[in-house]
């Protein structure tokens, strides 16, 4: 049987406030962690601009997409 409950860690003990887990006493079981608190890793910061081509139409995307909304309906 597969029971997700919620519970929390106080010192190295899970507890799980619960009446209906009482059953279940002496059982064993597997924690699956939700958050990582000591993970202090900063990401690295990803340069979206490599993933650009540089184009002239990139240049003057103001102009370009005005030029296009203007003539769109008859």
């Amino acid at each position: 049987m597969l029971a997700a409950v919620r519970g929390y860690i106080r010192g190295n003990e899970v507890v799980i406030e619960d009446e209906d887990m009482k059953a279940y006493d002496g059982a064993e079981v597997v924690v699956t962690l939700l958050d990582y608190p000591n993970k202090k890793k900063k990401k690295k910061n990803i340069d979206w601009d490599s993933f650009v081509v540089p184009s002239e139409r990139g240049k003057h995307v103001d102009e370009y997409m005005k030029e296009m909304r203007e003539y769109d309906r008859l």
